[in-house]
């Protein structure tokens, strides 16, 4: 049995976490779905970027739309649309037969917005009517500000995917979140089925303390961060709270481990992929980890109910000098100005494919 089909079974969805339209029409992304268990896939600004800008697949459609009059930004979300749709259709079957629970894309909505609230909730609902798939998540940054428009965006009927979320707090945040919505949503007569995940970035917890650990430490931030939001995640989901919007038709907001390509060459190239197993969670990978994973990988176990060692291990990482709560804000902020050079990035990519082309 391959490991992504042990992992599967574990209970966790395998989801990609990269698109470009080469990944479509070449089937290959149809070969992952049916041999490598893959349920889903994610996307974000720098995904796009690597896409549209290396790649001649594209160069008709801007040619076109160019010629048309549609502005750079106007012109990407056209683009992503139509990949993301064709994705979506062939996760279909997956979502119909898993009751929603999987086979979903997402679509990000620009990260210039991600600390305006009314706006961000604006492009939401535009983006998620302008593609016209029932499995397709827009996601939105649980930043401070994002919080309400998550809220206002799952009180609209939008499912939603909660990015740039880094520690047990960020997390709780976001599921605060969902709730309210869902209670709004049930307070005014309306279906509490609106569906959402919460991603927990992972690999750049290690990547920012590589060099300020001990080896002892070393690679293990990450995933005690993960084994404690995990706790976290199962308590809220057998709260009392939870139990009474479940009652009446709510699905768990799944927890996502996202950012889980290994970044430090020393380590094992699928550290956060058989580290993480667990039930009704989501691990997202990139398409080079999955490939590992498939070759190589191992499923110990699932994470612990409890966190296992987690605690432990977070205040054994304190103890050696590292701010915890300030190190999430600043992984979280540095993750927004990331996707933010990435959207700029690629608006000046397609910006001067346009020019070239026409």
């Amino acid at each position: 049995m391959k490991a992504t089909e042990k992992l599967r079974n574990a209970g966790q969805s395998l989801w990609l976490d990269n698109i470009t339209r080469d990944l479509l029409t070449s089937g290959t992304l149809k070969r992952y779905i049916d041999t490598l268990s893959v349920t889903g896939l994610t996307s974000n600004p720098t995904i796009f970027d690597h896409a549209i800008s290396k790649s001649a697949a594209y160069e008709q459609d801007i040619r076109a739309l160019t010629r048309g009059g549609v502005a750079p930004e106007d012109l990407f979300f056209r683009l992503a649309i139509a990949d993301l749709q064709q994705a979506a259709d062939l996760f279909r079957p997956i979502h119909d037969r898993t009751a929603g629970v999987d086979g979903w894309v997402s679509l990000e909505v620009s990260p210039l917005l991600a600390y305006d609230t009314q706006r961000t909730v604006e492009a939401a609902k535009s983006l998620h009517a302008a593609a016209a798939r029932p499995n397709l998540f827009i996601k939105i940054p649980g930043t401070k500000e994002g919080a309400p428009a998550i809220e206002e965006a799952i009180f609209g009927g939008v499912p939603v995917n909660v990015t740039l979320l880094f520690s047990r707090d960020h997390y709780l945040a976001a599921a605060e979140a969902y709730m309210r919505g869902l209670e709004r949503r049930i307070a005014a007569g309306l279906s509490a089925d609106v569906r959402s995940v919460a991603s927990l970035f992972i690999s750049r917890w290690d990547k920012s303390t590589m060099d300020k650990l001990p080896a002892s430490l070393r690679d293990r931030l990450g995933i005690a961060v993960a084994e404690t939001t995990y706790a976290a995640y199962r308590d809220l989901l057998d709260s009392d709270r939870w139990q009474r919007l479940e009652n009446c038709g709510a699905r768990p907001q799944r927890l996502l481990f996202a950012s889980t390509g290994t970044k430090d060459p020393r380590a094992s190239d699928t550290l956060y992929i058989g580290a993480l197993a667990a039930p009704n969670t989501v691990n997202t990978m990139p398409e080079e980890t999955l490939l590992y994973f498939a070759d190589h990988g191992e499923v110990g176990g699932v994470l612990r109910r409890d966190g296992g060692a987690a605690s432990e291990t977070l205040s054994a990482i304190a103890n050696a000098g590292v701010d915890l709560v300030a190190l999430a804000a600043d992984l979280q902020s540095e993750g927004a100005k990331s996707f933010d050079e990435s959207w700029n990035d690629l608006l000046k990519a397609i910006e001067t494919k346009s020019q070239a082309l026409t």
